[in-house]
């Protein structure tokens, strides 16, 4: 958290965010305290709270920015939590955030009800203390992410689906809550129309700028950086940008023979692969699209005010690429 500490340098922001914190827990209990431990599993194993931050700092735009925005906050936190309990059972994860998956500390069954917890929770935070087109937006994204993580599947190992697929789905999967988190924090402040459609275009260009930008690390960072092994997307049939990119490019044959061996991929041939990735200059170009995304973003942050919010939105989109890139062009 110390590097977003760094960035978003707004002390009446992490105040708010502490309110978030209490509210997760808050939100979560349940009469059956066993239900209440799996459902806290993740929430207690920490975070970025990258969404719901996002709700609060584009709350800063409206002329009531304390109060319901940390509901809207909890609410898009709740959701991501309960897709990552989802996710893991999908993906047969045994960790996350450093910490036993739910599925592997107890069982996929209980992953899946914990998970359908949370989603009924973030849904009643929201009708509670939201208005009813927040309501269905919440519900909308959840449809996005349920249809994102189905096309993701299907996709799997396919060696002729292209770069907008990809971009679909990362939208789907990953764009469509960000651009949600601000959305609902903007709207629960009392912004205006036009605010709201700005903060919103915002991020959804920079919900696509972190998704792009994690591809790429996979791929660039090493095993200790990532806490895992360095093209875990290739060994799970996961084809991101740089690689579709190589499949395009002049090495196409050689990308395509070594991503049709049998599976599971050995580790020869995913390393082999994270070099042409590397030394074709594929990853590099996954960050120039990045970077042209962000200059979208910071074209639709152009039409607010201008001002520490505004600011601190413009850094924290930059940041996504440049811990990329710093490790790319070492």
């Amino acid at each position: 958290m110390s590097e977003l500490n760094d960035l978003v340098d707004l002390p009446h922001i992490w105040d708010r965010m502490a309110r978030v914190e209490e509210r997760l827990f808050e939100v979560t209990d349940s009469d059956h305290r066993y239900l209440t431990e799996i459902a806290q599993h993740l929430l207690a194993a920490g975070g970025k709270r990258y969404r719901p931050l996002l709700a609060l700092l584009s709350a800063e735009f409206g002329p009531e920015p304390d109060l319901r925005p940390v509901e809207a906050g909890v609410a898009v936190e709740l959701i991501h939590v309960g897709s990552l309990y989802h996710d893991d059972v999908i993906d047969e994860a045994d960790t996350r955030r450093g910490a036993s998956s739910v599925n592997a500390n107890w069982s996929n069954t209980v992953a899946i009800l914990a998970g359908d917890f949370l989603m009924a929770r973030a849904s009643e935070t929201a009708a509670t203390h939201l208005d009813q087109e927040s309501v269905r937006i919440l519900a909308a994204t959840y449809a996005e992410l349920v249809e994102g993580q189905t096309r993701e599947l299907a996709l799997d190992y396919d060696l002729d689906h292209g770069i907008a697929d990809y971009e679909r789905v990362i939208y789907q999967k990953t764009a469509s809550l960000i651009r949600t988190s601000a959305r609902l924090g903007a709207k629960a402040s009392g912004a205006d129309d036009h605010t709201v459609e700005a903060v919103s275009d915002w991020a959804a260009e920079v919900g696509m700028v972190f998704q792009i930008a994690d591809d790429v690390l996979d791929l660039v960072a090493t095993s200790e950086v990532l806490g895992k092994p360095a093209g875990s997307d290739i060994r799970e049939g996961k084809f991101t940008m740089p690689v579709l990119r190589a499949l395009e490019g002049p090495e196409r044959d050689r990308v395509k023979k070594l991503l049709g061996q049998a599976r599971p991929y050995g580790d020869d041939a995913v390393d082999e692969i994270i070099e042409i990735v590397r030394s074709g200059g594929y990853a590099n170009e996954a960050l120039d699209a990045a970077r042209r995304r962000l200059a979208r973003a910071s074209d639709a942050l152009s039409t607010l005010p201008d001002g520490p919010a505004r600011s601190v939105l413009t850094q924290l989109g930059a940041y996504l690429v440049d811990r990329v890139a710093s490790i790319e062009t070492a």
